[in-house]
């Protein structure tokens, strides 16, 4: 999405030195030192290929999350904590996978949607981020309960999932603001519509609010809280060899992978863009060009993300198989000869006593 999120050429604190009192244009300022300026390359990407990406994954997305929550929504009596969390998860993918005809339009034709939309859509798009991540935390600090500390059953965590994964949503959102009243839709000259943050004066302090807070509590905190409860989690089952719980957390293992390598060198690339705004590393044409081209492609792969869950679940969890080939035996799409005997609506898992047991 060369043409929105964090694109060094529609930058607002990029842009903000482009124009003279009477506001005409005068050309980018050099930064490197030279006396000429520096010449952004703007055509970082094949913006057709990219269209075919986002229309390949917004049909998988589409139809990937969608026989989740079908599976999850069926399952109501054995339907786990762990279940709850993924079908949020699904959701927040969903929603997002809506978006992107709209991305892909953008891309071929410039931000033609305006204002309004280009709000929608950038909250849209923070919220899918926040949301997946914080959920993904929730599931590992309910696995180390579960695992580590086998105290709650499962209906009392019942209790409180539901209002766990409200107070995410609430969380993502708050989060997700700042975009939502600072993107809007402009015309750059001798370029196409963009949708970026309109920062105004100070634009560089307000940056680096807008990016510390929403990554510190967005993104670092939780993977802090990942990487503490995982860690414990697979101690205790290397310790007691609970093979079958070992077994139990694989699906949950790749979806985090997933994740990280979906968007952890999106968020490493920001990092670096902040570091070169601050002059902590030197900033160069040509290094802002590296990676305004970083950023162009890590974003893509984040975007890959929506739709690479029900993949992991139909090639790694043998009960969400399960759980759809019942669906579909029950509407005779299938033979009944075709469902495993041990065949059970959970795609996670199921709880009992006080420890509770996912793929």
């Amino acid at each position: 999405m060369a043409i929105i999120v964090e694109n060094l050429w529609n930058d607002s604190d990029f842009w903000e030195d482009y124009w003279d009192e009477w506001g005409n244009f005068t050309g980018t300022p050099a930064i490197d030192g030279s006396n000429s300026p520096c010449r952004i390359d703007t055509e970082t990407r094949n913006k057709y290929a990219v269209v075919i990406i986002y229309a390949l994954v917004f049909l998988l997305s589409l139809l990937g999350n969608s026989l989740v929550m079908l599976v999850v929504l069926y399952s109501r009596v054995s339907r786990s904590v762990t279940d709850v969390y993924l079908l949020n998860l699904a959701i927040a993918d969903l929603l997002f996978a809506l978006t992107l005809p709209i991305w892909a339009a953008s891309e071929a034709k410039g931000w033609i949607f305006g204002t309004t939309l280009c709000k929608v859509v950038s909250l849209l798009k923070e919220v899918n981020f926040y949301s997946g991540i914080l959920l993904l935390a929730c599931i590992s600090v309910d696995r180390y309960l579960a695992i580590v500390h086998a105290t709650r059953t499962l209906t009392q965590k019942r209790n409180w999932v539901k209002f766990i994964c409200l107070g995410i949503w609430t969380l993502s959102f708050i989060l997700s603001l700042p975009i939502f009243f600072l993107r809007k839709a402009v015309n750059p000259p001798d370029s196409s519509p963009v949708c970026y943050e309109d920062l105004g004066a100070n634009t560089t302090k307000w940056r680096m609010v807008m990016r510390v807070l929403p990554q510190t509590f967005g993104f670092l905190l939780p993977l802090l809280v990942m990487l503490f409860c995982y860690g414990l989690t697979l101690r205790t089952l290397f310790q007691a060899q609970m093979r079958q719980k070992h077994r139990a957390m694989r699906v949950i293992f790749a979806v985090v992978l997933v994740f990280l390598l979906c968007w952890l060198p999106y968020n490493l690339v920001l990092v670096s863009d902040t570091l070169m705004r601050l002059r902590v590393i030197e900033e160069t044409c040509e290094r802002r060009n590296d990676i305004g081209r970083a950023l162009d492609a890590t974003e893509i792969l984040g975007f890959l993300h929506s739709c690479l869950n029900p993949l992991i679940y139909v090639f790694i969890g043998q009960k969400f198989r399960h759980g759809l080939l019942k669906i579909l035996a029950i509407h005779g799409l299938i033979r009944k000869e075709f469902l495993p005997k041990d065949s059970r609506p959970s795609f996670v898992g199921s709880s009992s006593g006080n420890t509770s047991t996912t793929l």
